[in-house]
C-alpha cells in the first residue's frame, strides 16, 4: 500500500504539469489518496477546497458574474468576475471557496481627471482574498480621484496571480500571464503627453505603458491619495498589452504622498518588478523576486523613498538591473527633477552583460541616494552613471537639482574587474569619485556574508550605518546595513511565497501553489 500510495504522488507531480483539461485526474488521485487506510498513511494528504454556493453580493449595481468554478490541485473554487468597471465604493470579502476574477481590463472608478479633488470610488479588498487574471490581458487600473484599500495581514495576504497559477501549471521560471496593478494620481510628473504642456502642471499628463485604451495620470497634487496596499503579493505578471509595451506587477503612475505602500512582494515579472512614473513614492518593505528586466525602476519626475528592500534574482539568466533610473532624452532637464532615496536594501544580482552595463543605472539628470545597502554583482560591474547632468555636484535649487548621486554605508561585492562604468560624457573615474569607496562606509570591493542569501552576516553587520533619517523623515532610524539585519529579524516571513530562487520560510508556502484557508 506503501508503494502504492507513493507511486500515485508521482503521477500526481506529472500531471501537475500537464494541461488543464488533466487536472480532474489529479483530483481523482488526490482523493483516492485520502481513503487509503490512515495507519498506512503517517503525512495525510491536506483537505482540498470546495467552491463556495455562489458569489456574494457587492455595492456596486452590476455586481460580481458567477462564472462556475475552476479546479486546481488545491481544490475547486467558485469563479466570481469582477465588472468592467466598478462604479460604486465595494468590498471583496474573503469567502471560502471563492476566487475573484479579472475577465480583462477592470477599472476602479472613472478618471476624474488632473484638477479634481474628489475621491470617487474605493476597491476594498480583505485580506486573504485571491484574485486572479482570466486572460493575458486582465490587468486592474485604479483611476486618477478613485481608490484601492488593498489591507492584508501578515498571515492573511492579499494575493493577485494568474490563472495558470490556479490550475497549478506553474513553474519557478513562469511569467507573463497577466497584466498586473496600476495605480494612476493627480501628483506632477514629466514628460508630458502634450508637447506644449508644462511639466509638473495639471496640463501635463500621460498614458499608462502597455495600456491600448486611455489610462492617463498628472496633475499638480503632490499629496494626492490613490489608497493603500500591504501585505500583498503580486504573482506572474507582466503581459504584453501592444506594441511591445508590458506591465510589471505593480506600476505607479503619478501617485501621491498620501498613498500608503508596505509589504508589497512582486513575483516573476515579466519586465520590472515594479515600475514608479512620476509622483510622491513612499514604500517600506519589498520583496522583488524573478523580475525578467528591473527591480526598482523610476522614471518622470518621480520623487520616491524606498526603505527594506530585498531584490533577488532567477540563476536562470533571466533579468536585467537592479536599479533603472531615469532615461536620457530630450526632456530629461524637465522638473521637478527625479530625486530617489534607497535606503537598507539587500540587491542580488545574478545576470551576466546585462543591457544597463551594470547592475545600477542611473542616468537622465536624475538625483538618486542610496545607504546602508548591500549590493551583491558578481558578473557584472556595480555602478553606472550616465549623462553629466546626472553626476553635476551643483547644487541649484531653480532646476530642481539636489547634486550628484549620494552613497553612505553601500557595498558592493563581485562587481568584476571594473566596479564603475561611465557613459555621455561620464567617464569611470568620475563614478569612481562619486561612489568614493573607502569613506563614508562605502566599499566596492566588499566581501559578502551573507546567510540565507539575504540575511546579514559578521562582516555585512561590521559596517557603521548611516541615519537614513537625515535624507528623508520618512525612513526609519537603522543601525545596520542590509534589508535583514540577523536571523531574529524576519520582517519578510509568513506574507511572502517561497520559490527556488529565494526562500522565506515562515507559513507562505510555495508560490507555484495557492494557500488554502
Amino acid at each position: 500500500m506503501q508503494r502504492l500510495r507513493r507511486r500515485l504522488l508521482l503521477v500526481a507531480e506529472l500531471i501537475i504539469s500537464l494541461r488543464p483539461v488533466k487536472v480532474e485526474m489529479l483530483r481523482s488521485i488526490t482523493t483516492l489518496l485520502t481513503l487509503l487506510p490512515h495507519r498506512l498513511l503517517p503525512h495525510p494528504v491536506s483537505t482540498l477546497v470546495t467552491p463556495a454556493s455562489g458569489c456574494p453580493t457587492i455595492a456596486d449595481a452590476q455586481g460580481l458574474t458567477d462564472a462556475g468554478t475552476i479546479s486546481g490541485p488545491t481544490g475547486t473554487y467558485r469563479v466570481c468576475s469582477l465588472p468592467a468597471r466598478i462604479n460604486r465604493s465595494s468590498t471583496l470579502p474573503k469567502i471560502a471557496g471563492v476566487l475573484y476574477q479579472l475577465p480583462g481590463r477592470v477599472d476602479v472608478g472613472t478618471d476624474q481627471g488632473p484638477s479634481s479633488t474628489n475621491t470617487d470610488v474605493t476597491l476594498t479588498i480583505e485580506p486573504g482574498v485571491i484574485v486572479y487574471g482570466g486572460t493575458g490581458v486582465s490587468w486592474l487600473a485604479v483611476n486618477r480621484g478613485n481608490r484601492i484599500s488593498a489591507v492584508g495581514t501578515a498571515t492573511q495576504p492579499i494575493i493577485f496571480t494568474s490563472r495558470d497559477n490556479v490550475l497549478g501549471l506553474n513553474n519557478d521560471n513562469s511569467s507573463g500571464q497577466w497584466g498586473g496593478v496600476v495605480l494612476m494620481g493627480r501628483a506632477p510628473i514629466t514628460d508630458c503627453a502634450a508637447p506644449a504642456a508644462a511639466p509638473g502642471t495639471t496640463a501635463c499628463e500621460r498614458q499608462t505603458e502597455g495600456a491600448v485604451d486611455p489610462a492617463l495620470y498628472g496633475g499638480a497634487n503632490s499629496a494626492d491619495n490613490s489608497g493603500r496596499m500591504s501585505f500583498v503579493q503580486i504573482r506572474y505578471s507582466g503581459f504584453v498589452l501592444s506594441a511591445n509595451s508590458e506591465l510589471q506587477a505593480l506600476t505607479t503612475s503619478g501617485i501621491g504622498s498620501g498613498t500608503q505602500l508596505d509589504h508589497i512582494q512582486s513575483f516573476n515579472s515579466s519586465d520590472d518588478a515594479a515600475e514608479f512614473f512620476g509622483g510622491v513614492v513612499n514604500m517600506k518593505y519589498f520583496v522583488a523576486v524573478g523580475a525578467e528586466d528591473d527591480n526598482l525602476d523610476t522614471d518622470t519626475g518621480v520623487k520616491a523613498n524606498f526603505q527594506y528592500v530585498i531584490a533577488v534574482q532567477r540563476s536562470d539568466g533571466s533579468g536585467d538591473s537592479m536599479i533603472e533610473a531615469d532615461s536620457d532624452n530630450s526632456v530629461d532637464g524637465d522638473n521637478p527633477r527625479q530625486n530617489t532615496k534607497v535606503a537598507n536594501a539587500t540587491f542580488i544580482q545574478r545576470r551576466a552583460a546585462n543591457s544597463a552595463g551594470a547592475s545600477i543605472l542611473i542616468r537622465g539628470g536624475a538625483d538618486y541616494s542610496i545607504v546602508n545597502s548591500v549590493l551583491s554583482s558578481p558578473e557584472n560591474p556595480c555602478l553606472r552613471i550616465s549623462r553629466t547632468q546626472t553626476a553635476s555636484a551643483t547644487v541649484n535649487a531653480a532646476i530642481d537639482e539636489a547634486g550628484a548621486p549620494f552613497f553612505r554605508s553601500f557595498v558592493m561585492a563581485g562587481c568584476t574587474a571594473s566596479p564603475f562604468v561611465g557613459s555621455n560624457g561620464v567617464s569611470a573615474a568620475d563614478v569612481s569619485t562619486i561612489f568614493g569607496s573607502g569613506s563614508n562606509g562605502n566599499n566596492s570591493a566588499f566581501t559578502l556574508s551573507l546567510t540565507n542569501l539575504f540575511v546579514n552576516g559578521a562582516n555585512e553587520t561590521a559596517v557603521a550605518a548611516f541615519d537614513p533619517k537625515t535624507i528623508a523623515s520618512f525612513f526609519d532610524t537603522t543601525t545596520y546595513v542590509g534589508a535583514v539585519k540577523d536571523a531574529n529579524d524576519t520582517w519578510y516571513q509568513n506574507w511572502t511565497c517561497n520559490s527556488v530562487t529565494a526562500n522565506f520560510g515562515g507559513s507562505g508556502g510555495m508560490c507555484t501553489s495557492l494557500p488554502t484557508s
